[in-house]
């Protein structure tokens, strides 16, 4: 747990170090004016792609939950086109995304709150529909 509070702080820091928690800043990059963000991204890529390649070789498991490494390969559906478009607007709508949006409170920018509880409802929102949708689906008999 230790180490998750660790790389959390490490992240809002360079969120806020570098103005990604601004939302002027990501819009700005949504409208083609400001590419630090890209930067920022790369280098994110760039460390989390070293450490996915590499972890693998050292350890034989997770070191937070010991379960073995597996690739995990979620299949392009409906569900994430929808989930992502969705996703994609209201960071657009936001000007940043749920990361950073936390990391914004750390920089003062209060008025963020509005766009937390708005994912924290759209999060409530879609889990109702998922179960609501799991249980209807569960009580219509299939063809086979």
């Amino acid at each position: 747990m230790l180490l998750i509070l660790v790389g959390g702080l490490i992240f809002g820091f360079g969120l806020g170090f570098s103005h990604m928690a601004r939302p002027e800043v990501v819009i700005n990059f949504l409208t083609f004016e400001d590419f630090g963000l890209l930067f920022v991204m790369f280098g994110g890529s760039i460390v989390a792609g070293i450490a996915f390649w590499t972890l693998p070789r050292l350890r034989d498991s997770a070191p937070l939950t010991g379960k073995p490494y597996g690739r995990r390969l979620k299949p392009f559906d409906r569900n994430v086109l929808i989930g992502g478009s969705v996703f994609g607007v209201g960071w657009g709508l936001a000007g940043i995304c749920p990361g950073a949006a936390y990391a914004s409170l750390g920089v003062g920018n209060w008025v963020i709150l509005y766009a937390i509880g708005g994912m924290f409802l759209g999060a409530y929102a879609q889990g109702v529909w998922r179960s609501r949708n799991v249980t209807t689906n569960a009580a219509v008999p299939s063809d086979d």
